[in-house]
């Protein structure tokens, strides 16, 4: 008897709108969470951490890498992809560079790579070769997309599942809810504030060298505190709670915080070089507010 393991279910309805058929997540599963998946993930961060030769080299001149982080954003939301699909994908770029330490032919035909791998590993709809090749305007071919996929994946030996800032973030949240009893929005907009800072983080090179874990409580840090809903009382004693999540000293969670906010600060001012000199002057002053989408910031 011939088995056949070719799935031949049919939608319901044919009409309905193929990326709502695509866009399946599971739900937040709350038992994956805790104490101790985060330190589960503190102690695999450490395994993907760039190397300290690349970090030195990348921000004595960071103006390439911070380049093709943020083409790889654009790439990546005008695709539509997940969340987590840019921070592993310049990871990935990351890494490759820290253990070859040269520049291949084309760096936007490395970084399509990276975001082809980390769009397979996250998503179940993977962004095509042909999307990322006319993101790039056809500066390759796919054969070459494909073949430096292979060189990526032997180069990092097929380790390619790296521990991000964004896997940090629902956990350090999950621990907040069940530590503070809040509404239900505010954690939804923390989150969007977090993800948005994360991005900002990814982009900027003078956080390369920091841990992931670091990264991501600094961002929800910064978030909280932009916000503006708390006292001072309380956003010490969340400040407090954040850095033992993370393992770190207090006064480094907050000078983190304050380099968030102002590389944020640089990035909203950059949209306002047209504008009067005292309004920019007293944007400058004022403590910036986290805006709730990447596309707000100007990177």
């Amino acid at each position: 008897m011939s088995v056949s393991l070719w799935c031949e279910e049919v939608e319901d309805d044919q009409s309905q709108d193929q990326e709502q058929n695509a866009q399946l997540k599971a739900a937040w599963d709350p038992s994956v969470s805790g104490h101790r998946v985060i330190q589960r993930l503190l102690q695999m961060e450490e395994r993907y951490m760039p190397s300290l030769l690349y970090v030195t080299l990348i921000q004595r001149d960071p103006e390439r890498r911070e380049e093709l982080a943020k083409w790889a954003l654009e790439v990546c939301c005008d695709c539509g992809c997940d969340e987590t699909v840019f921070p592993l994908s310049v990871s990935l770029m990351d890494r490759f560079l820290s253990a070859s330490l040269s520049t291949p032919v084309s760096l936007y035909c490395l970084a399509a790579s990276c975001i082809l791998i980390a769009s397979k590993l996250t998503e179940c709809d993977s962004v095509t070769a042909d999307t990322l090749c006319a993101a790039a305007e056809y500066s390759f071919q796919s054969s070459n997309l494909r073949e430096m996929e292979r060189v990526i994946l032997a180069t990092l030996r097929w380790d390619t599942a790296a521990v991000t800032s964004q896997d940090f973030l629902p956990h350090f949240l999950a621990t907040m809810e069940e530590t503070w009893d809040s509404e239900r929005e505010l954690f939804s907009t923390l989150r969007r504030h977090s993800d948005t800072l994360a991005a900002l983080c990814v982009c900027d090179s003078r956080f390369l060298g920091a841990p992931p874990s670091l990264v991501a409580a600094a961002a929800l840090n910064c978030a909280l505190r932009g916000l503006g809903n708390k006292g001072s009382t309380q956003l010490a004693f969340m400040g407090e709670a954040l850095a033992e999540l993370c393992q770190t000293d207090v006064a480094v969670l907050q000078c983190y915080s304050e380099m968030i906010e102002y590389a944020l600060k640089q990035r909203l001012r950059s949209g306002l070089q047209q504008g009067p000199t005292e309004k920019e002057e007293e944007v400058e002053n004022e403590r910036p507010g986290t805006p709730t989408d990447m596309r707000e910031i100007d990177f």
